[in-house]
């Protein structure tokens, strides 16, 4: 990916969970919303504005599933603070939470961190 740091830079990684609600109509919507060129282009420039170098979500049954790669120096939670305030922000988070089961009004607050449990190259 041309946006990664050079080589011995690694980035970093973060994976996080969330919920949507149970209704086929609402996560067709969701799908829809996040389909290519669909995310406002706002939302995509904040992301890389705090240093978020590419993002991936995935979906099974209601539960999604977010890869988050990030610039190597990356502070998740000044980088969280920094995303609430980019502009439209907070509404693409009250947008997409009527597809949400989780409760929260940013995505720092909504997406839960996982904790990696194996990694093949270890």
């Amino acid at each position: 990916m041309k946006d990664f740091p050079p080589a011995g830079r690694l980035p970093k990684r973060y994976c996080k969970t969330l919920q949507l609600r149970d209704d086929a109509t609402l996560i067709a919507a969701y799908r829809q919303a996040h389909a290519a060129g669909a995310v406002w282009p706002e939302i995509t420039q904040g992301m890389r504005a705090v240093g978020i170098l590419d993002m991936e979500i995935y979906l099974l049954g209601t539960q999604l599933f977010m890869i988050m790669d990030t610039e190597p120096d990356f502070d998740h939670d000044a980088a969280m603070r920094a995303l609430a305030a980019q502009p439209r922000q907070a509404e693409w988070e009250a947008y997409v939470a009527t597809f949400q089961q989780t409760a929260g009004t940013t995505a720092e607050a909504k997406w839960q961190l996982m904790e990696r449990i194996y990694k093949l190259a270890d």
